[in-house]
Order: C-alpha cells, then structure tokens, then sequence
C-alpha cells in the first residue's frame, strides 16, 4: 500500500485547498466527483450535495458502505455592524478561541470573495486593557476586512450580506518528518485515504466478496450528513473520520483508532471485534478508545432508522477543530486496515 500513500496525501491536500465549509460544499463535491471520475469510477452527486460512488465487489446483499465527509466547519456572516466589520454565526463546532487571528474568505452569492481575519474586538493588546481578560465568543468577536471600509454602508456595497458563508484558512503542511498539520483534517484526511483505497483496488484489478459503495457526505458536521443515501443491499456502515488523540485515550496521530464507543453509543459489537482481529493478524499500528464527545455519520445513518452494523475508523488526529496535526503513518495504518478488512 506503501506506493499509494503519495496518492492520498496529494489527494489530501487539494481537497483541503478547497472552501467546504457545512452547507457550501458544491465545489468540494465536484473535485470529489472529477477525481473517481478520473479513476474509472461513475460517481454520482446525491440530492443532498454528496458524492455517492460504486467501488465494485460480488455480493450486493451483504454490501458495505464506507463514509467519510467533506464538509468542514466554518461560519456564517450574522450581521454587518456600524463600522463595516462582521459579526458570525458559527457552522458546525468553530470554537472562537481555536479561529481568534485567523484569516478568512467572505463568500458572497453574487459579487466574489472578500479576505478578512477573525479577531477580538479592539484587538490591539497597546489599546486594550482587558485583552487577557475577556473571554472569547461570537459576540465579542468581528471579521476585519481587507478593505477600506468604515461602514455598514460600505460593506453592503461590496455585495456582502447577512447568510454569507465564511471559511477559515486550513494552513496546511506536511512536515519533513511526516506530520500532517492542517485546519479540517477532520475529515478531508479520510476524503483522501478513501481516494487511495479507491485507487488500489482499480489500478490492482481487485474485486472484493463484498460491494462496497464510498459515499462522501456534506452535513456531517451538523448531525444529518449521513441521514439518506444508503443502498439497497447495504448491511454495515463504516464510517472513515478522524480518530481522536487527547488524555486518556490511547491512540497517537501514528495510530489508526477504532472506536468502541463514542457519546452516541457502543459500536457494533461483532464490527469492532473484526476491525480488532483485521489489525492484529497483519500486524496495523491501531488502538481502541471510547470517544468522550463525538458522533459520527454511522450514528447518524443508524439514528435515521437504518438497519445496519456500523463502526467507525480513523487516522489518529490531535487538537480536533482546532489547527489540527496528524501524521504519514496513521494514515497509512488507515489504509492498510481498509486494505485488511475488505479485501
């Protein structure tokens, strides 16, 4: 699998390159499409915005889904205030002290993209002598654009509006020593392992026993991505998203983590046990951790009424919905596990 890694981190990094914030995904799932399309695969773009595709495999009746999602946090412009800058509404779990200083587009619907950076407000710590004292919020929080605008007047002027969506720089990098550092490594990391998965068995001619279908989902970050779109045929879900690395867990970013448990409930019980065994008997640098406060898209699937197993997967990430750091070797871990499990 080793040969493919280069695949799914250039995979990685241009999906990353691309705004996706929950809710405005549509040029996300077009390079999505255009990429399987690329690998002989007929992808198709669901209702919702997400990309469904088949992989291939024999028995349709006991058909797998693997899911990982594209959307990203982000935010929504909630008001234009008197001085031109920007109040937000976040989308997903943007928490304002992990995106305090950090530059942003303004996409508007009609008028192109503005450049601002996200600060507290009187963000000059010579002027301001509650800097270290205030806590950090929406509220206390403005988008500075960089624009010579002093006025509500004249931002509105730029065609910027109220529902304007805003995406966070990803700052991404790929240190010499083969960590992965980004914003939204949750969960375009897993948009590119899936990506190699999918180029491995096409350029390896492997037909699995089992169907397996790929869908990329939009809306994850907000409960619902993973709600519709299952196959007729499909019996398990697995969901392919970040693993979380923080106290009391096990898994590092060099690991790939399986989840037992995360706060929606246990995982199916006979899925993680052959997750487990797949790891083991090929010897994958993995872990096994209960997630504190986490939901995936099989939770979702599950919570829609869906009657399938379900698991969840993922390259060991740290600092998550935050400037996020991963590692080569989780997600190479990822793809063998995938690689052990299916094939």
């Amino acid at each position: 699998m080793e040969k493919y890694m280069d695949y799914v981190l250039e995979q990685t990094k241009k999906v990353l390159a691309i705004d996706s914030p929950t809710g405005y995904t549509k040029e996300a799932a077009d390079y999505v499409i255009g990429t399987y399309e690329a690998l002989g695969y007929h992808p198709v773009k669901t209702v919702k915005g997400g990309v469904l595709v088949e992989i291939g495999g024999e028995d349709a009746t006991d058909a797998i889904l693997l899911e990982a999602h594209m959307d990203t946090l982000g935010a929504m412009v909630r008001e234009i205030k008197g001085n031109g800058r920007l109040k937000l509404s976040p989308l997903g779990g943007m928490n304002p002290n992990n995106a305090e200083a950090e530059n942003c587009r303004i996409i508007t619907r009609f008028d192109g993209k503005y450049e601002g950076t996200f600060q507290l407000e009187n963000a000059s710590i010579h002027v301001n002598g509650e800097y270290n004292n205030t806590k950090r919020s929406y509220d206390n929080m403005e988008v500075v654009l960089d624009e010579n605008v002093t006025s509500e007047e004249e931002t509105r002027k730029l065609g910027i509006m109220e529902g304007d969506i805003v995406a966070f720089d990803p700052r991404t990098t790929i240190t010499e020593k083969g960590y992965i550092k980004s914003r939204f490594l949750d969960d375009k990391l897993s948009v590119g392992i899936l990506l190699g998965f999918a180029k491995f068995l096409k350029e390896e001619n492997i037909t699995t026993k089992r169907k397996i279908y790929h869908h990329i989902t939009v809306y994850e970050e907000v409960g619902h991505g993973a709600c519709g779109t299952v196959p007729e045929g499909v019996t398990e879900i697995l969901s392919v998203d970040m693993g979380c690395v923080g106290d009391s867990l096990q898994c590092s970013e060099r690991q790939v983590s399986i989840c037992a448990k995360d706060s929606v409930g246990p995982y199916n019980y006979d899925v993680v046990t052959n997750l487990i065994k797949a790891a083991k008997e090929n010897n994958i640098d993995f872990a096994v951790d209960v997630y504190p406060h986490y939901g995936s898209d099989a939770d979702a699937a599950l919570e829609a009424g869906y009657d399938c197993r379900h698991g969840l997967i993922g390259a060991g990430v740290y600092a998550s919905h935050g400037y996020e750091r991963s590692h080569v070797d989780g997600a190479r871990n990822t793809l063998e596990l995938l690689k052990a499990y299916l094939v």
